[in-house]
This record gives C-alpha cells, structure tokens and sequence, in this order.
C-alpha cells in the first residue's frame, strides 16, 4: 500500500467517521445521544515549527482560505450606524475588511509573527490564530441571548440571527476572540434605535465542510502541514508525540479547561506570550483582535463572578429563546 501523507491519513480518518454516523447535526447528535450512540469530537493540531507564515505570498494560504471560504457570509451593516446608546461610539470593520493582520469580522483568522529569544538565540515565530474551540466554552455557556452553541462535534457556534453582539462573550474570553460589526442583526428588526449593537463574528472551524466530511478550508490549504486535523484524542495524542519530538511544549490542552485546539512549539508558550504583550504595547494605538497566549489561564465559569453571572443569565438565556421562537412563528418563520 503506498505511504500516506499525514493530511490525507486524518482526511482519510475525519472522512470515515462521518461516513460512519459519528459527526452530527445539534438535533441529530441530540437523537443518537438519546440513543446511547456516542458523538466523538474533533480538534486541530498547530505545530508552530511547520509554520513558515508563508512568505512567498501576500497573504498567507491559512488566511486567503478561510476569506474566500466565507466571504458570502461576512456582515453588510447599514449605511447609518447608530452609536451604542447611551455610548457615543460603535465598532465598524467593513472599510476595514481587507486587513489580514489581526481578528475582524471579516477576517476570522490570521497569522502572529513574534521574535523570541529562546536557549540563547533569537526565533522568529509564526502562530496561526483563531478560535480555540473550548471544551467548555464561557462564551456559550454566559450569553444572556443564548446565539452561541457548544456542538456536540467540538466546534462553538454563533447564530448571526440571534447574536445581538452584546460582546458579552469576548469579554469572557480569555483570547478576546469574537469580534463585533456594528448595524447588522436582530437589532434592527426589534430595536431599531440601537442598531449600533450588532453581531459578533469568529471561526466556526468550518463546521458545513465537516458535515460534509471535508477539512476545515485553513488545514486544506496549508502547505507545510502546520494545522492536522481529526478525531480529538487523536489530535492529543498528536500533540504530545510532537513536543516530544521537539523537546517543547503543548498550548491549549489546559488553557480555559481545555480546548479542541493544541498547539505545539519548541519555544515555551510563557515566552511568546511574553513577546506577543511586548509587541502590543509598544503599539501607539489600542489593537483589538490581537490575542495574547496566557499560559494556564482560568476558565471564567469558575471563577465566582462567573458562577454568579451564570445564574443570572440561564434564566434570561431560557425567556429569550422562547421570545425569539414567538417571534419567528409570528413572522412567518422568516
């Protein structure tokens, strides 16, 4: 039999098990759960030593195939945008939405390049940034309009036709990563006034291409291998056999409680956190949509202010979603 690449194994892999029942729809999922079949995640591996940044390019390929990819989804506000009463400010990214160099609305990865200082000498360091896809996710578990969604595959969702973009969930975060757009969404259906709330946009990890047993658009169009995709243990169990080969270190196996998302490098996470911070602040202007990389960092649910938010808001989350379900079979369903 001729020898596989890595990519086409775990395409291979990620093909089989959809073929095989495992990858679902919510309700689906729901029904097969209830049957006693067993939903088996996915999650990525980004070895930051395969990561070139892809230099010989304008933008690089992770990036351009993530924009063509969704493009017919990216949010056309209004041309008026009202102010976030009783603020006198909203977030507005679309004459802004051919920046590739940070997390917008319209740019829902992107690539950090940092220089670290590491066993004596100096490394330039290329990380592939977006949503992490936590396995417990404070920004689904914590929004007061329930528009974020844990799918039993791994991926966290957000219903642009429910998300008022309250950014409750970027500040949850611990990466900041969803980012707002400004006069578009439910807003202007039920409160025209405050239009300037709008939706709140990230990575979805692809999720249509995954029901369709394909690779995220990002791992399909790396050249260098950099981002492995498949069944989640296996992407762990990749991870650790990677940092021992290099002698390095795991990202996103415990940050947040753990996540769907492991990367891996040679040089310590502390270190290019570090860096990442540094190159912020000596920034002349505030950088949104630039994560950092906190090593170990809390969930928020388990904090007490989380606890206590979350108390408030499961009932909120409750009446609003069956508001919403009022209102849809009122219009028709529209």
């Amino acid at each position: 039999m001729a020898n596989l690449t890595r990519r086409e194994f775990f395409k291979r892999s990620l093909a089989s098990t959809i073929a095989g029942g495992i990858i679902l729809s919510g309700a689906e999922a729901f029904a097969r759960e209830a049957a006693g079949t067993v939903v088996q995640p996915v999650g990525s591996v980004i070895d930051l030593s395969r990561c070139d940044g892809c230099k010989d390019v304008k933008v690089p390929r992770c990036v351009q195939a993530c924009r063509d990819k969704n493009q017919n989804r990216f949010p056309e506000p209004v041309k008026d945008i009202l102010d976030y009463w009783p603020q006198k400010k909203h977030e507005d990214w679309s004459k802004k939405r051919h920046l590739t160099d940070r997390l917008t609305p319209y740019n829902w990865t992107f690539v950090q390049e940092v220089q670290v200082e590491h066993n004596g000498r100096k490394e330039k360091i290329y990380i592939p940034r977006r949503c992490m896809h936590c396995d417990n996710p404070p920004c689904a578990k914590l929004c007061p309009f329930s528009a974020q969604q844990k799918t039993p595959e791994g991926p966290v969702l957000i219903n642009p036709n429910i998300c008022f973009g309250g950014a409750k969930c970027r500040t949850v975060c611990p990466w900041h990563i969803p980012q707002r757009q400004a006069g578009v969404g439910l807003y202007l259906k039920v409160a025209p006034k405050f239009a300037g709330g709008g939706v709140m946009y990230k990575c979805d990890l692809c999720y249509d291409r995954l029901l369709a047993g394909k690779l995220p658009a990002c791992a399909e169009a790396c050249p260098n291998e950099a981002i492995t995709f498949g069944p989640k243990e296996e992407m762990r169990k990749l991870a650790h056999q990677r940092a021992k080969e290099l002698d390095g270190f795991i990202y996103g196996e415990k940050e947040n409680g753990g996540t769907s998302t492991f990367y891996v490098s040679s040089v310590p996470f502390q270190k290019i956190h570090q860096a990442i911070m540094q190159t912020k602040s000596k920034a002349k202007k505030q950088q949104p949509g630039i994560p950092g990389m906190p090593v170990g960092v809390e969930n928020y649910l388990e904090t007490p202010n989380g606890m206590a938010w979350g108390f408030v808001v499961a009932p909120l989350a409750g009446a609003f979603a069956a508001g919403y379900a009022a209102y849809r079979t009122m219009k028709g369903g529209e």
